[in-house]
C-alpha cells in the first residue's frame, strides 16, 4: 500500500533535519535524495516535490544553517563591554562550527557543485554578517572601537571563518588550552587594534 501523500509543514522539517543530520554523519558525499527520504520516513517524490530537486533541499539545508546561527548569536547576553560582548560572539561562532563542520561547510564553503546560492541565500548569510556590524556599531557607539562597523564585521567574520578551518585542519594548536588561547588572543588583538586610542 502506497504512502499517503502529505506534504506538510511537518514533513518538511522532518526532511530538512534528516538532511541536516545525514551531513553530520556521512559528510557532503554521503548525501543523495533516496537517503534522506528513507530516514524522514517519506518518498523520494514527496522530496522533490517539497523542495524541488537536489539543490533546492541543499538550498533550505543552507537556511536551515544561518537561522540556527543567528539563534545562537540572539542568546549572547548584551552586556557593558562591547568588545568582550564581540569576542563572546566569537566563540558562539566556533562553537557552532566545531559541532556543525559539514554544515558550517555548506554555509561558507558551498562544497555542491549544482548549488550556486541566489540573492535570497545571499540575504540569509548576510544576516550573519548584520549581526556582526550591529555589535560592533554598538562598540563604536559606546566609544571602545573605531572605523567602519562594515568593514569591521568582515573582518572580524574572516577571522573566525580562517581560524575555525585552521582548527578544524588540525592546524591551531595540539591542546585544548593552545586552540582557546589563539582564538582569544587573535580576537583581542585584533579588537585593542581598533581602539580609538590607537
Amino acid at each position: 500500500m502506497p504512502r499517503p501523500k502529505q506534504r506538510t509543514p511537518e514533513l518538511r522539517d522532518r526532511v530538512l533535519q534528516a538532511a541536516v543530520a545525514m551531513l553530520a554523519d556521512e559528510g557532503v558525499a554521503g548525501l543523495t535524495t533516496r537517503r534522506v527520504a528513507h530516514d524522514a520516513g517519506t518518498s523520494i517524490p514527496a522530496v522533490y516535490e517539497l523542495f524541488g530537486d537536489k539543490a533546492g533541499l541543499v538550498r533550505e539545508i543552507y537556511f536551515e544553517g544561518f537561522r540556527s546561527l543567528l539563534g545562537r548569536f540572539d542568546a549572547v547576553p548584551v552586556t557593558d563591554d562591547p568588545a568582550e560582548d564581540l569576542v563572546a560572539v566569537a566563540g558562539v561562532f566556533r562553537s557552532f562550527v566545531r559541532a556543525n563542520p559539514v554544515l558550517s561547510s555548506v554555509m561558507f564553503a558551498r562544497p555542491f557543485a549544482d548549488f550556486d546560492p541566489g540573492p535570497d541565500e545571499l540575504r540569509a548569510s548576510g544576516s550573519v554578517r548584520e549581526f556582526f556590524v550591529s555589535r560592533v556599531r554598538r562598540g563604536i557607539e559606546s566609544g571602545v572601537l573605531a572605523g567602519d562597523p562594515t568593514d569591521i564585521a568582515h573582518v572580524l567574520l574572516a577571522l573566525g571563518q580562517g581560524l575555525a578551518a585552521q582548527e578544524s585542519a588540525g592546524w591551531l594548536g595540539r591542546s585544548a588550552a593552545s586552540r582557546n588561547r589563539r582564538w582569544t588572543l587573535a580576537y583581542r588583538t585584533l579588537l585593542a587594534g581598533l581602539r580609538p586610542d590607537r
